[in-house]
């Protein structure tokens, strides 16, 4: 079989999907002096925002109409992707608890609440889902997935007896938890979460202190938050035997994952490793003389289970050479990164304003497919 370069990005957030990237990526390929050298396509997410849709595409699930809540209690229409066969439902938590459903003026962790996607997650036990596989990037909240779980059957009780709203801020009152319902699901159901972060519960790299800001936080949001995160993992763990603190991950959407491990017996992963292996990227490699990879940002971030580090992992295994392409890259040889990849190069052809460098991402990613392929000339660099 004739060798092929894969090019394998991640989506360019708030540019460009992955497979829109990964498109025009080879339509510049394809004008190149390597034209000859067939690419395969083979878009990739971790758990962040797309990973669902791709996981559809590559899983031939089919889309489950979905009526459920925004993260602020509005009602919206999405869907979710079912796999009959297996009984597996795959579900995007931004679709229905994502930062883009609400305006920046919207933006308020201690009001978004994730029990649209819990909502989602009921649907799909009601279809007869075996097992989840949640993406949880994107997500608008900061809720320790007290929404999802309220969704699913918990109650939060004060010293009355009295329905406490399913929020952070309801700590302070909680006398009593009812989980009956959910501690039944956890016998039942297996809940694959994605992550594509490592960050803990708490603390200085915790849900509110990293993630918090970008969710519309102030500066006295955060340690609000921070506190409230703390007290339910106490109270989990009392009633669960299992500390959210301690587990790596738990930060991930707003600490949902977290909780949903405490209470549902969740299993978190590598997003991009879960991903590859579920997707069978390694068969896409067999052949493969060169790896292109990209998203909007690579730094040493990059190396802590993002998409384009994975991939790049797998081709290292083979001794293939890889290429990065990004709209930010270092701006000095980075030693952490270049063992694993070969060659950074940004794709911007001059200073724009960030507007304007998003609006031309497809045409900057095209003119540099074409620009590597010319380079590459069959792997004969010219």
């Amino acid at each position: 079989m004739k060798p092929t370069v894969v090019i394998a990005p991640n989506a360019f957030k708030h540019a460009l999907s992955a497979t829109a990237a990964a498109e025009a990526l080879a339509r510049g390929w394809e004008k190149s002096r390597s034209a000859q050298i067939k690419p395969t396509l083979f878009p990739i997410a971790d758990g962040g925002d797309g990973t669902a849709s791709l996981l559809m595409q590559y899983l031939q699930a089919a889309s489950q109409k979905s009526r459920v809540l925004d993260p602020l209690g509005r009602a919206l229409d999405t869907d979710f992707g079912w796999i009959e066969k297996d009984k597996t439902a795959i579900i995007e938590m931004a679709n229905a608890s994502g930062i883009r459903l609400l305006t920046t003026a919207e933006l308020n962790p201690l009001l978004a609440s994730s029990y649209g996607t819990g909502l989602q997650m009921q649907q799909a036990i009601a279809a007869g889902a075996q097992k989840i596989i949640l993406a949880m990037g994107g997500s608008a909240t900061v809720d320790g997935a007290l929404g999802m779980l309220s969704a699913l059957g918990l109650v939060l009780l004060d010293a009355n007896g009295n329905r406490l709203p399913a929020r952070l801020s309801s700590m302070p009152r909680v006398y009593q938890v009812e989980a009956s319902a959910v501690k039944q699901l956890s016998q039942q159901l297996e809940i694959i979460i994605l992550c594509d972060v490592d960050n803990p519960l708490t603390g200085p790299k915790g849900a509110a202190a990293v993630f918090g800001p970008q969710k519309g936080a102030d500066t006295a949001m955060v340690p609000q938050l921070d506190a409230w995160l703390d007290q339910w993992a106490a109270i989990s763990t009392a009633l669960t035997g299992r500390d959210m603190r301690l587990l790596k991950g738990a930060g991930t959407a707003g600490g949902a994952a977290a909780g949903l491990w405490a209470w549902v017996n969740a299993q978190l992963v590598d997003g991009i490793d879960y991903f590859l292996d579920i997707t069978h990227f390694d068969a896409a490699m067999e052949h493969a003389c060169l790896l292109i990879t990209g998203e909007g940002s690579i730094d040493e971030q990059t190396l802590q289970g993002k998409a384009p580090f994975g991939v790049a992992k797998r081709a290292k295994e083979k001794n293939l050479p890889v290429i990065a392409v990004a709209g930010k890259i270092p701006t000095t040889i980075n030693t952490a990164l270049a063992p694993w990849f070969d060659a950074l190069f940004a794709i911007g052809a001059g200073p724009v304003s960030l507007e304007t460098a998003m609006a031309n991402t497809a045409a900057d990613l095209e003119r540099m497919g074409f620009m590597l392929g010319n380079t590459w000339n069959g792997g004969n660099p010219t």
